[in-house]
């Protein structure tokens, strides 16, 4: 099958089945999206995730914060699992979604683990080097920067990949005024005026 255009495999196939039956299981008692986008799990979620994935194909060390029902961290753990490396650590702080995404990494052996905690109380529990974070539907740009400066902030080597609606440069005009970073804007294949900021070298403005 082809994922946002992307041929999988059987095995990573099965894992996608798998997460997806298991989404509709639990979104049933929890909200895991926006109600209204429930009919458009892999035609809106999954395949908007896979764009995050389709960037940095590399095994490398991710970050998801706010992962809610999975998206893009789950997917990019499930996508990781076909290359045998890499890993994504994941940060939600509601105890019933961070069980959800538990049960989802254990059933589909999905590469990644689940940290119950706040962002602003991550950077104690992971500490380790991260190589890229993702976050999707999570804070506006100026917050979600401060979210990710931990990890990033004077420190080469570390992009974020951030999905962003038809307002996104009136947020990134908002950042500026407190950071200063390299932007490259890629286009939604999915989303109508939607982008992937993929963001790197984060400064605090002087």
């Amino acid at each position: 099958m082809k994922l946002n255009g992307m041929a999988v495999s059987r095995e990573t196939e099965e894992r996608l089945n798998t997460y997806a039956e298991l989404f509709n299981k639990w979104a049933k008692a929890i909200n895991l999206v926006a109600p209204s986008t429930k009919g458009d799990l892999w035609s809106r979620h999954f395949a908007d995730s896979a764009q995050i994935y389709q960037l940095n194909p590399e095994p490398c060390q991710w970050l998801d914060l706010g992962s809610g029902g999975g998206f893009p961290g789950v997917i990019t753990a499930i996508l990781l699992a076909e290359t045998g490396s890499g890993w994504v650590d994941l940060v939600e702080s509601n105890h019933k979604k961070a069980s959800f995404l538990r049960t989802v990494l254990s059933e589909t052996g999905a590469r990644g683990s689940v940290h119950t905690v706040r962002i602003e109380d991550a950077p104690a529990v992971i500490s380790k080097d991260i190589n890229a974070i993702s976050a999707r539907a999570l804070a506006e740009l100026p917050l979600l920067l401060d979210y990710c400066s931990p990890w990033m902030q004077n420190r080469s080597g570390v992009t974020a990949y951030l999905h962003k609606g038809r307002d996104y440069q009136t947020e990134v005009l908002k950042a500026n005024r407190s950071w200063t970073f390299d932007l490259l804007k890629h286009a939604s294949q999915v989303e109508e005026d939607s982008v992937v900021l993929q963001i790197s070298g984060l400064k605090r403005a002087s």
